[in-house]
């Protein structure tokens, strides 16, 4: 019981994010820069802190976004008229978003600009001996597109249905990856076999259908073969 309560709270938590990113044009623009930054980030030669950095100030702007949301939702539910007290609430939690979104650009510069440089000799750092740093920002990737491709089309909870199984995108994008980082046919045919066993649990528990499944496995290999082929 106490596991079902858990997995309820986790549906309801990503349904939110869904409803924000389907009512809010900013969540929509953050996730499109987010999603940009990340592939940014897998031609430059980033530390584990700098990635560390770089993955807290995007998200310090998606929470904040959530925030403002919420507030403004709160407010609007309880009274549609002008109030002065209303609008200094709104305006706060939208300055809130602002200090982020300025933050985020602080660290943008900070990260990037030296090493974009047109007097740099190298102007990208492709990350070949990498494969786990390539598989981590190929999965986010992967959960990032998955995400935003439920809200086009997207009923019960999110992780109940949708056009693309989001467990057989990311089952394929891990096999895919593990497959690039070894040689061993027996490791790359026991990854792909667990794939097909997530992706087919799935139908097997009415929650998606074939096509949905097939359409997330399509996915995942794709962006995971095009991040190890074209960056790796």
């Amino acid at each position: 019981m106490k596991n079902r309560r858990l997995i309820d709270s986790f549906n309801y938590a990503v349904a939110g994010i869904i409803s924000a990113l389907k009512t809010e044009k900013n969540m929509k623009i953050h996730f499109v820069a987010a999603f940009f930054i990340l592939f940014l980030s897998l031609f430059f030669n980033f530390s584990r802190i700098e990635m560390l950095i770089l993955f807290f100030t995007i998200s310090l702007v998606i929470i904040t976004e959530m925030i403002n949301t919420a507030i403004e939702r709160t407010i609007d539910l309880y009274t549609k008229n002008y109030h002065p007290l209303a609008k200094i609430v709104k305006d706060i939690s939208a300055g809130a978003v602002l200090i982020a979104s300025i933050n985020s650009l602080i660290v943008a510069y900070l990260l990037f600009f030296d090493r974009i440089s047109p007097y740099s000799s190298i102007l990208v750092y492709k990350i070949r001996n990498s494969p786990i740093h390539l598989t981590f920002i190929s999965i986010i990737l992967v959960i990032i597109l998955t995400i935003s491709i439920k809200t086009k089309k997207h009923s019960g909870t999110p992780f109940k249905g949708g056009i693309v199984s989001g467990h057989s995108a990311i089952a394929f994008a891990t096999a895919t990856a593990i497959t690039f980082m070894t040689k061993n046919t027996l490791v790359t045919t026991l990854s792909y076999l667990m794939a097909l066993l997530v992706a087919e649990s799935r139908i097997e528990a009415k929650i998606h259908f074939f096509s949905e499944v097939c359409s997330g496995a399509i996915l995942g290999t794709l962006i995971t073969i095009l991040i190890f082929q074209v960056i790796g």
